[in-house]
């Protein structure tokens, strides 16, 4: 049998970069990271506007940090600074580019990981942190392939003078757009008559684009159709009206890949959403949840998700100990 591994994690984003450190911090010698992207962080890099504040309490959920990593309020880059020193001063054992595919228990205590490139690795215990934006949710109705292009589920395609319709009633659609707006012109569209999950700060200066013109919010409006009109989108409305955009940013959230999670024998309850106790054990063999995807209400806290590596953790260790 190839190298056994103490903990392998599925997914190099807050939680399985905690997950790895704490690990390592607390005497485990055969870590390994498994991550389909180039590089740590990739929701961050990609659906994170650059200079982004990022908060330690998030959604006015206060966490307070129970491992080894100091986490506090910054902006994109001093996160993502952070999580690369941690890699870096931890010499963490990792592969990036190398997309999991499944998860098998092959007896009492070894799972067999097999990736995408049919490449096999055995591990004692598994912890799965991929999030949920690896897999935006979609509008229902069709987008036109023509155009699919100009469809896109973050703001990094966006250039500069584009007329852009973001759709979305979140923090992300409420970012993108007052980032947007500064060389675009921005419409919001969100299909319920007020917001409920944004970040007060967030409001704040959303109202005040709203009230200066630079963004046209469309409150309990939503989409029904597009076409595509010479290159650009012909929105319908479900109040009546149409309207052209140049392009289309949705920022709907995103959803449990159920079908991956399946594969890595993962219980799941009857919505298909991911069963953990408090220890974020997903089953008493030894397969764990961390970050969004064991946490799904309270997605998007990255000091929630450095606890759940923590706690996972502290658990293997005792479990290993008794």
């Amino acid at each position: 049998m190839d190298k056994m591994y103490d903990i392998a994690i599925i997914g190099a984003g807050p939680g399985g970069i905690a997950s790895s450190v704490e690990a390592v911090l607390l005497g485990f010698k055969d870590v390994v990271v498994f991550e389909k992207s180039q590089n740590h962080s990739d929701t961050i890099r990609k659906y994170f506007k650059d200079n982004k504040r990022v908060d330690k309490d998030w959604k006015g959920i206060k966490v307070e940090l129970r491992g080894n990593i100091h986490f506090t309020d910054g902006t994109k880059e001093s996160t993502l600074d952070l999580f690369d020193t941690l890699v870096k001063n931890k010499d963490i054992e990792a592969y990036f580019n190398e997309e999991v595919y499944s998860v098998e228990k092959k007896d009492k205590s070894i799972f067999k990981i097999t990736t995408v490139k049919e490449k096999s690795y055995y591990a004692k215990s598994i912890v799965i942190s991929i999030g949920t934006m690896g897999k935006p949710n979609k509008p229902t109705y069709k987008i036109p392939p023509t155009l699919k292009q100009k469809a896109n589920f973050n703001i990094s395609q966006c250039t500069q003078d584009e007329k852009l319709l973001i759709v979305g009633g979140g923090d992300s659609a409420v970012e993108f757009a007052y980032y947007m707006a500064k060389q675009n012109s921005v419409t919001l569209a969100y299909r319920k008559e007020s917001f409920s999950k944004v970040n007060p700060t967030n409001l704040h200066y959303l109202f005040d684009y709203v009230e200066k013109e630079l963004i046209d919010l469309r409150l309990n409006l939503d989409i029904t159709k597009l076409e595509d009109n010479n290159g650009q989108f012909e929105v319908y409305f479900s109040n009546g009206k149409t309207e052209l955009f140049d392009r289309i940013v949705y920022a709907l959230g995103g959803s449990s890949p159920t079908d991956f999670l399946k594969r890595c024998s993962v219980l799941l309850d009857e919505n298909n959403c991911p069963i953990v106790d408090e220890n974020l054990r997903n089953n008493q063999d030894g397969i764990y949840l961390a970050g969004d995807i064991a946490r799904s209400n309270v997605g998007g806290s990255i000091a929630l998700a450095l606890n759940h590596g923590y706690t996972i953790c502290e658990h293997i260790k005792n479990k290993n100990t008794t």
